[in-house]
């Protein structure tokens, strides 16, 4: 009897180990499984700007070497990781800029979450592609090329190799959000929360364009005091003037996503959506070889969501819903997000 309950108590040690290496199977091959999808939807996300790019050439027909210094502002580079990271304003920004820094701090690196948030958005705390000088490439009317204009036009050739090698060889990765959702999220940040400098930067000349208020308050705390705010259509009819853009270009805030990152000049290798930031972010890490090291920061929970559009676009009119559409709509195509049929087709 004794041999029995022993051959039992081993027969069931055996199962149980069995069971256990069986469901340890099942989670790796899970695990496996969505790094495949993760990996299939990025080459989805890759090809459609490519077809985005080619079925458009007349918007889309600049050439890398035509772009200005200041129109490559939000590219971050980390040469020691060999790494670009184009930024757009209300897509993780903050936190991946975080994730920047850290990494051009020592090993072992500090927790992004230590590092505060004003700090990574001042000027020069992170190196841009743009940070050295371009020199021009200078050419005689009379074909004499004097020594100083040779030396000079070697520096401009010397400049357009290494930014072609960076962007050869690094790895560039950006994030992109729901265009919509996106500008809710930057009128929210500028206009609705406390903000001294968009106020009087933009907020009193859309409320004297759009809100018939002649002579707005000087500062935010007279405009709060009076009850004068910026409201969410007034920011949609400043979008739409076409005065806005004649002007000047937008704002980084509201800027389309491709005006700020070149999609069609840089081939990117990592496109990452804001809504599926945690998840992406862990498959970066992972590609960078760096998910070891450091970690991405967790979402907060207030953050702005496609289930709130309805809602935002409310006081909007129809037709000035359909003509942001028109503004925003390569971002849209661009970056795979749907028409928001609920908005425009009432």
């Amino acid at each position: 009897m004794a041999q029995c309950r022993g051959f039992k108590q081993l027969l069931g040690f055996v199962g149980s180990m069995f069971l256990f290496a069986l469901s340890f199977y099942h989670l790796d091959m899970s695990h496996n499984s969505q790094e495949e999808r993760i990996h299939e939807m990025q080459e989805v996300r890759k090809q459609l700007m490519r077809d985005t790019c080619a079925g458009d050439k007349e918007t889309f027909k600049h050439r890398l070497e035509d772009i200005s210094n200041k129109k490559l502002e939000n590219l971050i580079v980390d040469d020691k990781h060999g790494i670009i990271y184009c930024y757009i304003p209300k897509v993780a920004c903050t936190n991946w800029k975080r994730v920047m820094f850290a990494l051009t701090q020592d090993e072992p690196y500090p927790d992004p979450v230590s590092i505060s948030v004003d700090f990574v958005h001042l000027p020069d705390t992170l190196p841009l592609l743009n940070s050295f000088p371009r020199p021009e490439i200078r050419v005689s009317p009379h074909n004499d090329q004097s020594k100083g204009s040779n030396n000079h036009n070697q520096e401009a050739l010397t400049f357009c190799f290494l930014l072609q090698a960076k962007l050869k060889q690094y790895t560039k990765f950006l994030y992109v959000r729901d265009p919509f959702v996106r500008l809710i999220s930057a009128y929210r940040s500028k206009f609705q929360h406390p903000n001294e400098y968009f106020y009087k930067e933009y907020g009193r000349h859309i409320l004297r364009l759009y809100a018939n208020q002649t002579d707005p308050p000087l500062t935010l705390d007279e405009a709060n005091a009076s009850g004068m705010r910026v409201s969410f259509q007034n920011f949609i009819q400043y979008l739409l003037d076409p005065l806005t853009v004649k002007k000047e270009p937008f704002e980084p805030h509201w800027r389309q996503m491709h005006r700020l990152c070149h999609p069609c000049l840089i081939k990117y290798d990592f496109v990452g959506h804001q809504e599926t930031l945690q998840q992406d972010a862990t498959q970066l890490l992972k590609i960078l070889m760096l998910q070891e090291d450091i970690r991405f920061p967790p979402s907060y929970e207030n953050m702005t969501t496609s289930a709130f559009l309805l809602d935002w676009f409310s006081t909007v009119p129809l037709e000035d819903r359909r003509k942001l559409y028109t503004l925003y709509e390569e971002d849209f195509r661009m970056f795979g997000y749907k028409r928001p049929e609920k908005l425009l087709d009432v």
